[in-house]
């Protein structure tokens, strides 16, 4: 065991966080931790690396355990020094090695005679060599770049980069680390596409445990293989990935309320026999017994519901016209730095677009251009009857700051009443006296979910949502994902949470060659397309190398004296005019040809194969399962093999051909 809880109670003043929690955490575990906002996810990280201490119980660590924690806290860190030196300051050790080294090999140049000077130098080359000291700058670097960092950025200092990419820093250096122990807390918040699948592929051949809070659903179900939750003040394990947790859940929830029902019909019956014959003489006895029993009983709670499964409701006053915006001939520069070029597009009456990519690319700054509030050069107009309504980040700074929350919400002309209002802060988070804070005393992440709030209630037919779901817990996230699937209005949306676009886009934009790409289908269809599309370009990329390959070895050889040589690839073309007049020797190349044919066609096949077995290999439903992983790595390994003989074999025939032909 690595670290846990036994008996652990926990309490802030008057609330009691966890009650009686036992929980123990093995090498080699990959756990997401789960509950609803506020239930105590990122205390119990907490209490695991010893910030705070139990009421009652005990934490328990093995001594040799070592324990990487990353939180929000972390932000306080500033150094003028690069990202890199931030990132490699993991490697402590080598560090202090490599100034040893150096120290040791100028006291040398000053005294080479000296040789206990000598025999320190080479132990600390020898430790140094055992520590792989000598690659710690390639594996920095390979970290940074895997998180969405340019090799242009890594000398730029710390402190010139926002939170979001500090704390990227910040994780690289602890997965650089290898702790024992990683707890993350919401490591995804604020990553691009490319960067969370990046670090969900390291994650699952971490050598350590991991434990992540994240309300990233498919990022849960790709990476972890345990949910642990939070709920009702006691922790509830969960052996699979997020997926089967909701089965599960659903299933226990269920014979939890059976059992309660029961329970609470024979409580009922025993509490009616002792009311009736307690006074009986003849029946006191029993009575007193029954009574007896009901005091010893193991009472079962009722299930309580932590979160109500409240729906929120769009309305829109106007239907749209079939086209709703058109961009035309829009091109956007930042400097030197091209964002989209005389890029056209049209979204239509009915269009739910998620605009992806990874960050950099320019997603919130097209989404601003259409919205209306970033300058560009083209064309950008409206259709017919288009109500729009914009939310991002900034949209925060709009709030009336000496307003109440829920006098805020009274503002936005969406004609609820206040029980109405109340309700819908509810989804975002806002229960009982929260609607009554002033927006003033509001955290960012508070303030951001008043914005949502407002842009969702408003009465428009056309929405432009930027990273809706960042301030949003997973029931919340749950809510608004059934919101917009029955919005009859039209959207677009920058989102880095997967599962969220997959359950709400039938339309994937991109912007890629500074164009705006359009898919027609959702986010996994999009998926599925973009691996066809990479093991077909992989395939014939395979092949081409090929033949450029034999064309090579044909042209590297002296050139034979006949003016009418056939070409490399040597395919069962009619040549009769290049082969020579001995009738055996034509007959024999005639083979070899019919021969060197049926290879390529064989070696094409197990490229195929290959390149298909690879993208399995990267597959989340392969790489989840162990038993399909080490079944796909095995066929892989044994189409490798069958290749090298076909090879060789290709190798030799064409050296036939080309001695017949001669």
């Amino acid at each position: 065991m690595l670290a846990g809880l036994q008996n652990v109670t926990f309490e802030f003043g008057a609330r009691t966080i966890l009650r009686d929690a036992t929980w123990h955490i093995q090498p080699n575990e990959r756990i997401g931790l789960i509950g609803y906002n506020g239930t105590g996810k990122s205390t119990l990280l907490k209490l695991l690396v010893g910030e705070y201490m139990p009421s009652e119980g005990t934490l328990e660590r093995s001594r040799s355990t070592t324990i990487g924690y990353l939180h929000q806290d972390l932000l306080s860190f500033d150094t003028n020094g690069s990202i890199l030196e931030v990132a490699m300051g993991a490697f402590e050790k080598v560090l202090q090695l490599e100034k040893d080294i150096e120290r040791l090999g100028h006291e040398l140049e000053k005294n080479p005679e000296n040789e206990e000077l000598l025999h320190q130098y080479t132990d600390s080359l020898h430790e140094m060599d055992v520590l792989g000291g000598y690659n710690i700058h390639h594996q920095t670097e390979e970290v940074l770049q895997g998180l969405g960092f340019a090799n242009a950025d890594l000398q730029r200092p710390f402190r010139e980069f926002s939170g979001g990419w500090r704390m990227r820093v910040l994780l690289a250096k602890m997965i650089l680390q290898k702790p024992d122990l990683l707890l993350l807390d919401e490591p995804t918040n604020h990553m691009d596409l490319p960067s969370i699948e990046w670090l969900e592929k390291y994650l699952i051949h971490y050598q350590g445990s991991v434990i992540i809070v994240s309300h990233d659903k498919y990022f849960l179900n790709r990476m972890v293989t345990k949910i642990v939750e939070v709920y009702q003040k006691e922790l509830h394990v969960y052996n699979g990935n997020y997926d089967y947790y909701e089965k599960e859940k659903e299933m226990r929830v269920e014979l939890q309320q059976r059992a309660y029902e029961n329970q609470k019909d024979y409580i009922r019956q025993q509490e009616r026999f002792i009311e009736r014959f307690k006074a009986k003489a003849s029946k006191a006895a029993a009575a007193q017994s029954a009574m007896k029993r009901l005091d010893k009983l193991d009472r079962i709670e009722d299930v309580e519901i932590e979160r109500p499964n409240i729906k929120i409701n769009f309305r829109v006053d106007k239907t749209p016209g079939r086209v709703l915006a058109t961009l035309k001939n829009v091109s956007k520069h930042f400097g030197k730095i091209h964002i989209v070029e005389k890029a056209s597009a049209e979204i239509e009456r009915g269009d739910k677009i998620a605009l992806i990519g990874a960050n950099g690319k320019g997603k919130s700054t097209l989404l601003r251009i259409i919205a209306g509030v970033e300058n560009f050069e083209g064309d950008r107009t409206w259709g017919h009857n288009v109500e729009e309504s914009f939310y991002a980040q900034h949209q925060m700074e709009a709030l009336d700051l000496n307003n109440t929350v829920l006098d805020e919400m009274k503002l936005c002309g969406s004609q609820k009443n206040e029980l109405e209002l109340r309700i819908l802060l509810g989804c975002f988070l806002f229960s009982g006296d929260d609607v009554d804070k002033k927006v003033k005393v509001l955290s960012g992440g508070e303030k951001a979910r008043v914005a949502l709030a407002k842009t969702i209630v408003s009465k428009a037919n056309f929405l432009m949502l930027d990273e809706p779901t960042n301030h949003l817990d997973m029931h919340s996230c749950d809510l608004l994902i059934d919101a917009l699937n029955k919005y009859e209005g039209s959207f677009i949306l920058v989102s880095h949470d997967r599962y969220f676009i997959s359950k709400t886009a039938n339309k994937i934009w991109e912007i890629e060659d500074h164009q705006i790409k359009e898919f027609k289908g959702g986010y996994e269809e999009w998926v599925a397309w973009k691996e066809r599309m990479a093991e077909r370009a992989l395939a014939e990329k395979t092949v081409t190398d090929d033949r450029n390959s034999a064309i090579e070895k044909k042209e590297n050889r002296p050139k034979a004296k006949t003016t009418n040589e056939a070409p490399a690839t040597v395919v069962a073309e009619k040549q009769t005019t290049h082969l020579p007049n001995n009738k055996e020797a034509k007959r024999e190349l005639q083979k070899q040809q019919r021969i060197f044919q049926q290879l390529e066609e064989k070696i094409a096949a197990l490229n195929k194969q290959k390149a298909e077995l690879e993208a399995l290999l990267t597959d989340s439903a392969v790489y989840s399962d162990k038993n399909k992983y080490l079944e796909t790595e095995k066929k892989h390994s044994k189409t490798i093999q069958d290749l090298a003989p076909l090879n060789k074999e290709y190798e030799e025939v064409f050296e036939k051909i080309m001695q017949l032909e001669k």
